[in-house]
């Protein structure tokens, strides 16, 4: 595939997906993920001819232009989606792989400052990552695996599962990839920020939550009422 094909499939991709997106000049203009995407195709391939400097300096000016930060030896694979990307932050040994979904501040990190081998996540092919969650260490996210948004991931997750929590629990897990699944609306299988009705019953972890508040506020009760 050529260069021009590769950059005509990452502004489809966007317009597949934001249904804000109006037309490939207004994604070309105003979208800074497809700016940090493109940028960072430049500065690897810096990165990769050893002109390291030069590299970091040029992703230094694309953080300041797109307010994300992609370090240029990280690696992005095909129609990469960043939407509203201010504050992601992508680490120099992370790996994401085609067809992911990035949003506003994701980070993928670190948790030690003095290995030098791999120390980053590797997000494999379909991977959602919903807006403020934290992937550290070098771990592996399965293909067509959900990261709810602000969670806080430490741990392997399994392909098709669905991570939320501080730190994240994995709320189902399938053998079956998204790559793998098929629906006659590709929308609907798509779902942004990692956490749908089907996998997470929002109201229904809130009335559990309020029950356990309620149930603690008695105990505490009874205990006052004893001491008294």
């Amino acid at each position: 595939m050529s260069f021009l094909d590769n950059r005509k499939e990452e502004l489809e991709i966007y317009l597949q997906r934001d249904p804000a997106a109006q037309g490939w000049f207004e994604v070309i203009l105003c979208y800074p993920g497809i700016h940090a995407v493109w940028l960072h195709r430049v500065t690897h391939q810096l990165w990769n001819w050893n002109w390291l400097l030069v590299a970091r300096f040029l992703a230094h000016l694309a953080r300041i232009f797109t307010g994300i930060e992609i370090h240029p030896g990280a690696v992005l694979g095909k129609r990469v989606f960043i939407d509203h990307g201010m504050g992601i932050v992508i680490g120099h040994t992370a790996h994401v792989g085609d067809d992911c979904s990035i949003y506003q501040g994701v980070t993928l990190g670190g948790t030690t400052q003095t290995f030098r081998g791999k120390r980053h996540p590797t997000l494999e092919t379909g991977v959602i990552v919903g807006a403020g969650a934290k992937v550290l260490g070098p771990i592996t996210i399965g293909s067509g695996a959900r990261i709810g948004s602000n969670a806080v991931v430490v741990k392997d997750v399994p392909a098709g599962a669905t991570a939320v929590g501080v730190p994240a629990r994995i709320l189902n897990a399938s053998t079956e990839s998204k790559e793998d699944k098929t629906s006659d609306d590709d929308t609907e299988a798509y779902a942004p920020y990692a956490v749908d009705n089907k996998t997470f019953d929002c109201e229904n972890e809130y009335v559990k939550l309020l029950e356990r508040i309620e149930k603690l506020e008695a105990q505490q009760a009874s205990r006052t009422e004893k001491s008294e």
